[in-house]
């Protein structure tokens, strides 16, 4: 899947695949898609028409009308042709689906997403510029590409960079929405955690993802390339292959010849849940022992070869994991204060840390506003999945020592400094907050498919002519 799409998972490609608002800030940071889900249809018939096409015969533009109403508010042929075609393009098994129930199902969706997009000005979320601006940049670190290039690929797309950034800025308004209405509200007791734990000490816990853990080596092809170029470049990402096969040492490899970012960490993308990880990883590693090297895999990005590194159930006892020692100071989303305000703030923070003339748990314990203020900032040792996307992902570009520039999440704006890594096993406590962690995601989803029923049944909504192309 097309990182730079799959971002937009829950404005398009996962139309098929998720209520509305299950996916957001999570899609910025990673290529996945959520399993499969029934689909709700129209209450409402329309009259009897011809079945739409995703093009015209004739390749004209689809004619402009209004299609639906949610709560006053139109849905235009447009916006479902538009939605149509992309989803389309990024899921090709949709097109094993009789073309009018697909457009009823991507109807369905523009529905749900406008009621609770109304629903989120209701409530007065707003996502501030600065926020788009980092969730853009995100996209691009994902493509090992620049944030000028990554614009250009969405114009060559057909999508517009207005419309691109509209799209961020509609998910993570969604996540903000989300995280208020339900992921505040759920909580996993101590007696879940014992139960899952004894199902997994009896292997009855199939149906959750396992954490795996993959490094990647990663050829770049440009996307101007031609076919020549890029059969060079399939030819040097096999010869890779065959060497990894072959017993030479991956992470040397990966920092010798890797074109992604993470090449100066050997490639290892860490352990987590393979539901975090890009479908087509997790595919090809499907089924494999740790050590076993795959690919060349074609992506948008290029040829990835990946080493499978570890795998294992959620909270084993035996996984080794990757955990950060963190600090952070945070500066709470304020209606005082503009989301720019705080950035400013904090840039000015890392720039007399950098000078020498404060220091970070000083400042931390002066200015955050949160309880880890009192111990200057100090988060403690973390495992992978502990904090949000936005502030993990951050963290984990970091070298040890070194400050972040502001970040922006859901809860406000932070200045990271990581103080150390190391690998090893969880403690006890760790397993089952682990195992804690896993539970309240699956609580998460079933508890979103129930709240965007909700919202649904709230609005009023029209149908008026079916959508054609």
């Amino acid at each position: 899947m097309n990182p730079i799409r799959s971002i937009l998972a829950a404005a398009c490609v996962a139309a098929l695949t998720a209520p509305a608002g299950a996916q957001g800030i999570t899609e910025i940071m990673r290529s996945g898609s959520a399993p499969q889900r029934s689909v709700a249809t129209p209450s409402q018939s329309y009259p009897q028409q011809r079945p739409p096409t995703v093009q015209s015969a004739n390749g004209q533009q689809p004619a402009e009308f209004i299609v639906a109403l949610v709560n006053s508010q139109p849905i235009t042929n447009t916006e479902v042709q538009t939605r149509l075609t992309r989803v389309v393009r990024e899921n090709p098994e949709a097109r094993q689906v009789p073309i009018d129930q697909l457009v009823r199902v991507v109807l369905e969706r523009l529905i749900n997403e406008r009621a609770q997009l109304q629903l989120a000005k209701e409530q007065g979320i707003k996502i501030d510029d600065l926020a788009v601006d980092q969730a853009e940049q995100s996209v691009a670190r994902q493509n090992s590409i620049s944030v000028p290039e990554l614009r250009r690929r969405v114009e060559a797309d057909g999508l517009g960079q207005k419309q691109f950034r509209s799209d961020l800025r509609d998910q993570l308004t969604l996540t903000r929405l989300r995280d208020r209405e339900i992921e505040q509200k759920v909580k996993i007791s101590d007696t879940e955690v014992d139960q899952f734990i004894k199902e997994q000490r009896a292997g009855a816990n199939a149906a959750f993802a396992p954490d795996i853990n993959i490094a990647q080596l990663l050829v770049i092809v440009p996307p101007d390339a031609s076919d020549a170029d890029v059969a060079k470049l399939e030819d040097r990402a096999q010869s890779l292959a065959k060497r990894a096969r072959a017993g030479e040492d991956f992470a040397n490899l990966v920092r010798d010849n890797s074109d992604a970012a993470d090449r100066g960490t050997g490639g290892v993308l860490g352990m987590r849940s393979a539901d975090k990880y890009p479908p087509p990883f997790v595919e090809a590693t499907q089924g494999l022992a740790p050590g076993a090297i795959v690919g060349p895999i074609r992506t948008s990005a290029g040829f990835h070869v990946l080493k499978l590194i570890a795998k294992s159930q959620p909270g084993a006892t035996d996984t080794v994991y990757t955990q950060t020692d963190v600090r952070h100071i945070i500066l709470l989303n304020d209606p005082k204060r503009t989301t720019a305000q705080a950035v400013a703030q904090l840039a000015e923070f890392k720039e007399r840390i950098a000078k020498g003339t404060a220091d970070f748990a000083s400042l931390a314990r002066d200015n955050s506003q949160d309880a880890s203020a009192k111990e200057g900032g100090e988060l403690g040792w973390s495992r992978p999945g502990q904090f949000v996307p936005e502030f993990e992902e951050a963290m984990n570009r970091l070298p040890v020592g070194a400050v972040s520039d502001p970040v922006v999440t859901r809860f406000g704006v932070h200045l990271i400094q990581v103080e150390g890594r190391r690998e090893g096993k969880l403690t006890q406590s760790e397993q089952r907050e682990a195992v804690r962690t896993v539970l309240r995601e699956k609580k998460i989803e079933q508890a979103t498919e129930t709240w965007t029923q909700e919202v649904r049944a709230r609005a009023y909504v029209e149908y008026r002519e079916a959508p054609q192309s």
